[in-house]
């Protein structure tokens, strides 16, 4: 699995953050960081989540 985070897209909502803390932080301005672009396979629903959540659909999910 691979994650896509479009920093251009991002409008800062924090969801990806508060559902998947170990994989998505925000900077200063509240735009999305990627932390973990291959995660294990146990992060998989909460990273799934995290773009489900996304208002901005700037979270992408690769198989």
């Amino acid at each position: 699995m691979r994650i896509i985070a479009d920093t251009s897209a991002c409008v800062g909502a924090g969801q990806c953050a508060l559902v998947a803390g170990s994989l998505f932080d925000q900077d200063d301005d509240g735009i999305v960081e990627l932390l973990e672009e291959h995660p294990d396979s146990a992060d998989e629903p909460a990273a799934r989540r995290a773009a489900s959540l996304c208002p901005a659909g700037a979270i992408t999910i690769e198989n």
